[in-house]
């Protein structure tokens, strides 16, 4: 078996390997964009490998090459991992080296990972709760517009007559651009927003796998 201490990074990973049968400790920079890390991980394909990594960012990617490859990933709480190092001077071997006697020793303080699935339906709620945003801050704008003009509707402007009176606003030059600008923003962002609310509303029975890992309600496809 071997047992891999892993700092990640986006552009590349520091690692610290033990082999549990023969004790021989390697260490290495393996950089990703060359292809080098996953080339380092194929070439253990067949083995048994637990793989060691602090949560953090952009790992999806790594998940997914070592599921492919049949290694064992363990994610570490980082408050929990930073506290049990002696020395708090961080460096990317050190940190790599703590990961390893942290999963040598059993005392890596692994955390549950959600399903790629369950963070699948995340990016759905994640990306519709910012288009909202979007649309807030553009209906905002065009609330100003109105106010700038004596025009004061309140919700009311969402309405079609209220869209009218909007048109109907006598704008100079660049603020009539920016209204108009911002009224084609606001109609493409409904149609996107319904379709994502219906997605989020959808019942789990109408929930399929589809794609890699990804489930879309079958209503939206």
């Amino acid at each position: 078996m071997k047992i891999i201490g892993c700092d990640f990074h986006p552009s590349f990973q520091q690692i610290s390997m033990l082999d549990a049968e023969t004790k021989q400790r390697v260490r290495k920079k393996l950089h990703h964009a060359s292809g080098e890390a996953e080339q380092f991980y194929r070439s253990l394909r067949g083995q048994r490998v637990q793989v060691g990594v602090e949560a953090c960012g952009n790992t999806r990617w790594f998940e997914r090459l070592l599921r492919e490859l049949g290694h064992e990933l363990l994610v570490g709480d980082a408050a929990r991992i930073r506290a049990s190092a002696v020395r708090q001077q961080k460096n990317d071997q050190r940190d790599a080296d703590l990961l390893l006697e942290l999963l040598e020793t059993g005392r890596f303080p692994a955390i549950g990972v959600p399903s790629p699935e369950e963070r699948d339906l995340r990016q759905l709620l994640l990306h519709r709760h910012k288009l909202v945003q979007m649309r807030t801050r553009i209906k905002n704008q065009l609330q100003h517009v109105a106010l700038d003009q004596g025009l004061q509707k309140k919700r009311q402007l969402w309405t079609e007559r209220g869209r009218q009176w909007l048109l109907d606003l006598s704008l100079p030059p660049w603020t009539d651009r920016r209204r108009g600008d911002l009224l084609v923003l606001l109609d493409g962002l409904e149609p996107a927003i319904a379709e994502l609310s219906q997605a989020v509303e959808a019942p789990p029975s109408k929930m399929r796998e589809c794609g890699c890992c990804a489930l879309i309600p079958a209503s939206v496809r």
